[in-house]
């Protein structure tokens, strides 16, 4: 059965040819992210954040006390709070939190740092608003995650207080395309590509950009003192070395990794979970991560 689902999705997937402007893009990932709306029973209300749009779901029976903050993906180009709607949402049904999607600028309009300020506006924001970092998860899933940990860097060198846990999916850490698997999974995979990749590093990072910038690529950060942090990506994905790698140098920093690789699963499967067993499953123990750490 989850070999018809996942051949259903690279179907969807394959439909069309991605399209070139950015604006086409990213309409074409906001198509085919909210092919499945959100379940009926979740209440979703907007928030601004200093400029910064938002959106706060919950789901019912949800501690509202306890917060998933979520980056989309969409390697920082394209992406957004519609796009990612059903996996957040769901994600904190499973964990039993109020959920915040974030909804940062995009290059290459809104080049680094932006997306990173943006980022730290929404963490400054929970805060003020009495929430403990302490019963704050974030997450995200490829651009998103390597944004995920830019931040919690970014909060651990200024001193102050870090979330309970993190949570990755597929996340892009290497900026420089170093991953063996850019190469050696580039056939079964039918989204991510290293030319691609090279194309929205350019529009992301200003020229001359060191692509070894731990705020742009966490693979070569100091990670020691990061919270506990889970791991998901698929065995069928370009970026599967981004995640092998981050969560060696992560566990060789001493940070409690747990690292997850489903066969035969694709770049940010989760976002399908309403016609895919395993990224239902995937967002189950997500879930129970989380939960055990908020």
């Amino acid at each position: 059965m989850a070999g018809n689902e996942i051949d259903a999705i690279r179907a969807l997937l394959s439909s069309k040819p991605r399209p070139v402007g950015w604006t086409q893009r990213r309409e074409r990932l906001d198509e085919v992210g909210s092919v499945w709306p959100v379940a009926e029973d979740v209440n979703l209300d907007a928030v601004d954040f200093d400029g910064v749009p938002g959106e706060w779901s919950i789901a019912p029976g949800s501690d509202a006390s306890r917060i998933l903050m979520f980056f989309h993906g969409g390697g920082y180009c394209s992406g957004s709070i519609l796009s990612h709607r059903r996996m957040v949402t769901e994600a904190g049904r499973v964990a039993g939190t109020r959920t915040l999607a974030v909804g940062y600028r995009l290059a290459p309009e809104h080049p680094f740092p932006a997306a990173l300020d943006d980022a730290l506006t929404a963490w400054r924001f929970l805060r003020n608003e009495g929430v403990e970092a302490g019963r704050i998860a974030i997450g995200g899933d490829s651009a998103g995650g390597g944004l995920t940990v830019a931040l919690i860097n970014r909060l651990r060198d200024a001193g102050e207080e870090l979330p309970g846990c993190a949570w990755l999916v597929s996340p892009w850490t290497d900026l420089t395309m170093s991953g063996e698997t850019l190469a050696t999974k580039d056939a079964v995979d039918p989204i991510i590509h290293k030319g691609y990749l090279d194309e929205l590093a350019d529009a992301y990072l200003p020229a001359g950009t060191d692509r070894t910038d731990p705020r742009v690529s966490p693979l070569y950060a100091n990670l020691k003192g990061l919270p506990p942090t889970l791991i998901q990506v698929g065995s069928a994905e370009t970026l599967l070395a981004d995640a092998t790698r981050f969560a060696a140098a992560a566990g060789a920093d001493d940070v409690p990794v747990k690292l997850e690789i489903w066969p035969h699963m694709i770049h940010a499967w989760h976002l399908w979970n309403a016609h895919l067993e395993p990224g239902r499953r995937a967002l189950a123990h997500a879930g129970t991560f989380i939960r055990e750490r908020l």
